[in-house]
């Protein structure tokens, strides 16, 4: 097995982005600890990989399927069922260690994540569109566990940061639903908010919650938890995303699908931290 083919299978740049945003939960709760800071980087990197690896075993004879995941290692043949479940569970060991080596919640809040993301989103995928909602909260863990990592407690704080990413996760995933609905559909998978796909009705709810993230966005500041860097970094982010997806909903276009789904990559770390150096 080489190097390329155990990145391509723990989706190695989708485990960087979780860690980062694991990190700005934990930097914007307070803590300060460099070893907890490896500990959280690298279990949260594990966990995540795990999760990765575990949903590629699990939908091994769809990816077969689809132009994007048809050259994933498994429907390749380059690595065999056997060898992706020993890599799934020796990351999943040493990532819920190293989690556990900072708090027991953390390493039951990353433990969970594994499984809602691999038993619950995993299988609902093909059943129906709901997925995406139960798939939002695994999806929303990162900053909520790294928040935990530094204060053990199951707070308010953690959540905010929660319901923050939580929201972002539907115009983010749904984004990126539009522009792969057709080599979605070879698999059986059907995950925009309208039963019409591609839609104005799906568009509609891209929108609408674009436009939420807006004043959720800005939570932090309400409380005074962060500045009026804070007021004006986030409004202009939130206005420029949701510029983009009203842009989907006037053109139904693959192309403003596709800088939206861009957009939502920029988003997301540029808000966290700002709210991390931010903090009042």
């Amino acid at each position: 097995m080489t190097l390329k083919n155990f990145l391509l299978f723990t989706k190695f740049r989708l485990s960087f982005l979780v860690v980062l945003s694991a990190l700005s939960g934990y930097l914007f709760a307070g803590g300060k600890d460099l070893q907890i800071i490896v500990f959280l980087l690298l279990g949260g990197a594990f966990v995540t990989a795990a999760s990765n690896g575990a949903n590629q075993i699990w939908e091994k004879d769809l990816d077969k399927l689809m132009n994007r995941t048809s050259n994933r290692p498994i429907p390749t043949g380059e690595m065999s069922v056997k060898s992706a479940y020993i890599i799934v569970i020796c990351l999943l060991i040493i990532g819920t260690i190293l989690l556990y080596l900072i708090n027991l919640k953390s390493a039951l809040l990353g433990f969970a994540g594994f499984v809602s993301y691999v038993f619950l989103y995993t299988p609902l995928k093909t059943r129906t569109p709901w997925a995406v909602f139960v798939g939002a909260f695994p999806g929303a863990i990162p900053p909520f566990l790294g928040a935990i990592a530094a204060t053990n407690e199951f707070g308010f704080l953690p959540g905010i940061l929660f319901f923050v990413q939580f929201t972002w996760q539907f115009p983010h995933f749904w984004a990126i639903a539009w522009v792969t609905h057709d080599d979605y559909q070879k698999a059986g998978f059907n995950l925009l908010p309208s039963a019409n796909g591609k839609s104005k009705q799906s568009a509609f709810q891209i929108m609408l919650y674009s436009l939420a993230l807006i004043p959720f966005s800005l939570t932090p500041w309400v409380f005074n938890w962060t500045g009026d860097v804070t007021f004006v970094i986030a409004s202009l982010l939130g206005i420029f995303f949701f510029y983009y997806a009203y842009k989907l909903f006037l053109n139904l276009q693959d192309s403003d699908a596709r800088k939206l789904m861009f957009a939502s990559f920029v988003y997301l770390p540029i808000i966290q931290f700002t709210y991390v150096f931010d903090k009042i």
